[in-house]
C-alpha cells in the first residue's frame, strides 16, 4: 500500500519534485501555461482581506477580534520565526493601500479589495 500525502490525493501539490506523481507535474505545467497561479493569489488575498476587514468591524470585546491581537508572550523557539497571518495581511493591506480606518466603511473596503491592480 502506497502512502500518499492528502495535497497529492486532490492533485494541489504546486511544489512537485523528482517523484512526484504524473497528474501533479501535469497541475503544475496546466498552472504557469494558463496563468493561473497569479489568479490564485489573487483571490486568497481578497479573501484574507474580506475576513480583515470583517473582523476590524467587529465589536472590540468580541472573542474573535481579541483573538486576531493577541500576543503570546514568553520566550519562542531557536531560528528564523514563522510568517503569521498578520503580517501577510499587512502585507497585503501596503500592496493594495489599504489602513484600518478604510475598513469601517464596508463598501469602499469591498471595493477597494475587488480592484485589481
Amino acid at each position: 500500500m502506497r502512502t500518499v500525502s492528502l495535497r497529492q490525493r486532490r492533485g494541489c501539490d504546486l511544489n512537485p519534485g523528482p517523484s512526484a506523481p504524473e497528474s501533479s507535474r501535469l497541475t503544475t505545467r496546466l498552472l504557469s501555461q494558463l496563468d493561473l497561479a497569479q489568479v490564485m493569489v489573487l483571490v486568497l488575498q481578497q479573501n484574507r482581506l474580506r475576513w480583515y476587514g470583517h473582523v476590524l468591524r467587529k465589536d472590540d470585546d468580541d472573542w474573535v477580534k481579541k483573538c486576531m491581537e493577541y500576543e503570546v508572550e514568553g520566550p519562542r523557539p531557536r531560528g528564523r520565526p514563522k510568517r503569521t497571518w498578520r503580517e501577510v495581511v499587512q502585507e497585503d493591506c501596503q500592496a493594495r493601500k489599504l489602513n484600518k480606518e478604510d475598513a469601517t466603511d464596508p463598501c469602499k473596503w469591498m471595493k477597494t479589495i475587488k480592484d485589481v491592480r
